[in-house]
């Protein structure tokens, strides 16, 4: 079991139904594809990072997942400050995030650990 793996996989699977939601019922396009675009990254970059050249390598892309993560973070705060998704959305979105941004923090720091 791969808590980050499937984690963000899911947390994917959401951001994909959200931008369903915002595209037909909302008619939103902007907003909604930046946070289709960073919200389904976190997954797929920490996938490339399973195949990393060094450790180093490995650092510098979970820190890029870090910071996909901070940015959908942006996007769901700005369509729920903005009406465009309810509270009950936007604490699922924010929490499910922050918890994977704290795993991704917690892989960093473990992974600089180690490399000394």
């Amino acid at each position: 079991m791969n808590p980050i793996k499937e984690k963000s996989f899911s947390f994917a699977l959401k951001i994909i139904s959200c931008y369903k939601y915002l595209t037909s019922e909302r008619n939103e396009y902007v907003m909604s594809k930046q946070l289709l675009r960073s919200g389904t990254a976190i997954g797929a970059i920490y996938r490339e990072a399973e195949h990393a050249e060094s450790r180093a390598d490995f650092i510098h892309k979970m820190a890029i997942a870090q910071k996909e993560s901070s940015e959908t973070l942006y996007w769901i705060d700005l369509l729920a400050s903005s009406n465009y998704i309810d509270n009950e959305l936007h604490t699922e979105l924010s929490s499910r995030n922050i918890e994977l941004n704290k795993l991704i923090s917690s892989i960093i720091i473990t992974s600089k650990a180690k490399r000394r």
